[in-house]
Parts: C-alpha cells; sequence; structure tokens
C-alpha cells in the first residue's frame, strides 16, 4: 500500500542519533536511491517533514532529515548560535553519512542553510528545493526603521536577562500561543492539529531550550541570498506559499532576477498557503518536488 501524506505521523519515522562535537544530534533516513537532505525552519524538527519523508522515499530517493543543534530532539548546546554553526554540523553530517552529492531541501532558515551549503560547500550537492526561504536568522537593522530597531534592541536585553527572558520564553512556549502563532502563518487552520502544537511544544521543554531560543534571537542574521546566489552553480527548486506573512513572497524577486540573469532557477507559488506549505498543503508541494527533481 502506498502511503499518503494525510495518513503519516512522526511515529512512521525511525529515530537515530549521532554524536557530532559531544552533542546528541537526532536524524532519520528512509529509502534508497539519490541522497535528498531535508532542514527544518526555526523551532521545527524532523517531525515537520513527515507528510514529505515517505512520500519522496517512495518516488525512489534517500531521504535525510536532522533535527538542527538546539532544536527537536537535538541536544540544547549551551554555545552562541549562528547559521554557521549549523552549515558545519550539516557539513559533518554529510561527511559522516553521505558522502556524494545531494539535494539539499529546507524550510525558512532550513532554505537559508540549503542555499548556504550549495554556495560554499559545491560538491556536496547537485541542487536545492528552498521553501519559504528566509533572508536571515534576524532582521538585519537596515532592514528596520529606527523605532522598530529601538525596540528589538530592547526585546533582545529582556530575552537575554534570566528573569524577563524566562517570562517571555514561557509566555511563548505554552501550547495555546503556540497554536495562535501557527494561526498566523498557516492560511488553513484545519492544519495546525493537535500533533503539530506537540511538535513545537515538547523541545521546548527541554532544558536548555530558554537559552537556545535566546541565543538564535540575538544571534547575527548570517548572510543574505543577495550575497548566496552569486555563488550557486547547481540548480534551484523556489516554493513559496502566496500568503506568507512571515517572508511574503515578494521575498521571491531576488530569485527571479537571478534567474534573468542566466541561474537555472524553477519559481512555484502556492497559492492559498502560508509559510510551511509542505506541511499545510503536502498534496501540492510533493509533486512539485518529485517532477523537479526527476527532471533535474
Amino acid at each position: 500500500m502506498t502511503v499518503t501524506s494525510q495518513q503519516l505521523t512522526t511515529d512512521c519515522l525511525e529515530k537515530f542519533f549521532w554524536n557530532w562535537q559531544g552533542y546528541n544530534i537526532q536524524y532519520t533516513v528512509m529509502g534508497q536511491g539519490k541522497p535528498l537532505v531535508l532542514i527544518h525552519g526555526f523551532g521545527a524538527s524532523i517531525g515537520h517533514w513527515r507528510k514529505n519523508i515517505p512520500v519522496l522515499a517512495n518516488a525512489g530517493y534517500r531521504v535525510f532529515a536532522i533535527d538542527l543543534l538546539g532544536f527537536g530532539a537535538s541536544e540544547k548546546a549551551p554555545i552562541d548560535y549562528t547559521m554557521e554553526v549549523w552549515v558545519e554540523l550539516l557539513r559533518d553530517f554529510w561527511q559522516e553519512y553521505i558522502q556524494e552529492p545531494a539535494i539539499f531541501i529546507g524550510n525558512s532558515i532550513g532554505a537559508l542553510l540549503s542555499l548556504m551549503v550549495l554556495a560554499e560547500h559545491p560538491q556536496m550537492s547537485t541542487g536545492g528545493v528552498l521553501i519559504n526561504s528566509a533572508g536571515g536568522l534576524s532582521h538585519r537593522p537596515h532592514e528596520l526603521n529606527l523605532p522598530l530597531r529601538v525596540v528589538m534592541a530592547t526585546f533582545n536585553k529582556l530575552v537575554s536577562h534570566p528573569i524577563t527572558g524566562k517570562f517571555i520564553f514561557n509566555s511563548i512556549r505554552r501550547k495555546s500561543q503556540i497554536r495562535r502563532t501557527l494561526y498566523q502563518v498557516y492560511r488553513d487552520r484545519n492544519a495546525v492539529t493537535d500533533e503539530l502544537v506537540e511538535l513545537l511544544y515538547t523541545p521546548a521543554c527541554d532544558p536548555g531550550a530558554r537559552e537556545v531560543f535566546a541565543s538564535i534571537l540575538t544571534a547575527p542574521p548570517g548572510p543574505s541570498p543577495d550575497e548566496l546566489l552569486p555563488k550557486v552553480q547547481h540548480p534551484l527548486l523556489v516554493i513559496w506559499g502566496a500568503d506568507d506573512p512571515w517572508t511574503p513572497i515578494t521575498g521571491a524577486k531576488i530569485y527571479e532576477q537571478a534567474r534573468e540573469d542566466g541561474k537555472n532557477i524553477h519559481i512555484v507559488p502556492i497559492a492559498n498557503a502560508g509559510h510551511c506549505p509542505h506541511d499545510e498543503v503536502p498534496h501540492l508541494v510533493n509533486p512539485q518536488i518529485v517532477d523537479w527533481l526527476v527532471n533535474l
């Protein structure tokens, strides 16, 4: 029987742990064939790909997904988090388990990480799929007007403080607040299930989760897509939920411009979908990925 995306839960994914620089990293792998590496976004985990992994594996690929350090069931390490730390993690994971060019598929900051891998480690990849790609891990000062810059600077201080930071984190990680946030970024509220809320809530209860949250919110943004795209030589599939309030579809314009400048980029807007179309409308996103892979 073919498994459909609607039938899937995280229970269908076999989980493993890998020790990276003394920290436990959770990953999963399914299928046989050319390797795909799936990279989740902020606050998410392997489980956010539960509707995609078996479908891609059934299409003839060996599908890896990893919980980035600080997220999911991976260790909440007491370090200064940066995009570069996660790229180093992905590079070492690829050297340990894959060792052949792979397709990197990411959502949000996971998409930006995929772009960084393609730009900085071209030997690791043959292409990338960017789903509602973030422009950075945080906003750059020039992207904010002066009042908002002051607000964000104040917020960052409050988040980093051991007393006010604990209060803010405990408020944000409540299940009711997680659900409200998901309602903002998913166009279809029916896609915001109890299972999805639990996927985000459970890791936020791990020891060290608040410190990870504070470190990431105050981290540098990392390289921008504008900086990375000129270095990318591999094909890209850019998928964008058209109703995303966090990373609006206007962000796809830089990829349109790069395509006009000669880059091999295929852009697919997904109507009536938000920031995470791979989870919200997998029946639309999965075929786009498989068709693109077949024609790569």
